[in-house]
């Protein structure tokens, strides 16, 4: 008895998908390792998972590396422009924690959300930039005006990278999974909050 396995079948399809997700998730971690390349690598993984989101439209695969090399300059700026505050706040409300008064205990708060807006702001521009050609001190504006516009849209897109840091600090083997396909799974859970966010604010959409 001869058993053959359809290519264009919903098991192998979803076995390549799956395998696809995992090529994708290595090549993203290989591209942020010189750090000053995560920008344009999280704007070209939101361009693919974005574009795939929209009824598997796309080769989210092959068309990182393009998305990658398009989407550099920008993504690059705006990731100096919004990751730096991100840095500085982080710094703040460490040093504010050793502080026993109210005052300080205010400081760290205060430093500690305007940190999660900046961060919140920096998803926002790399999936603008990935979605839309608009100059870099548009997509900087309008990156930071999102989060408070769309505040529960916005935790969303946030618990999602929160929750993977925080599983995998309590149970260190789900590093294997981030390792996998934990970026680009979380990418394309991402892509569809983000689109719901981008049609409520584009005139005709």
């Amino acid at each position: 008895m001869r058993i053959g396995i359809d290519p264009e079948g919903r098991t192998a399809q979803g076995v390549t998908g799956f395998l696809s997700f995992v090529a994708l998730n290595l090549l993203y971690i290989a591209l942020c390792l010189p750090i000053l390349t995560i920008p344009a690598a999280t704007a070209a993984l939101y361009e693919v998972t974005i574009r795939y989101s929209d009824d598997e439209s796309g080769r989210p695969l092959k068309d990182f590396l393009p998305a990658f090399g398009r989407n550099w300059r920008s993504a690059s700026l705006l990731g100096l422009a919004l990751l730096l505050p991100v840095l500085l706040l982080a710094f703040s409300a460490v040093f504010w924690a050793g502080s026993p008064t109210v005052l300080g205990g205010i400081a760290m708060v205060v430093s500690i959300l305007a940190g999660v807006h900046f961060f919140a702001a920096f998803l926002y521009a790399m999936a603008l930039t990935a979605v839309y050609d608009n100059p870099v001190r548009a997509t900087w504006k309008n990156a930071l005006l999102l989060p408070t516009s769309e505040p529960v849209r916005t935790i969303g897109i946030l618990l999602i990278p929160a929750t993977l840091v925080c599983v995998t600090i309590i149970f260190p083997m789900f590093g294997v999974i981030i390792a996998t396909v934990g970026f680009s799974v979380g990418a394309y859970a991402s892509a569809f909050l983000f689109r719901s966010v981008f049609a409520r604010h584009t005139p005709g959409a």
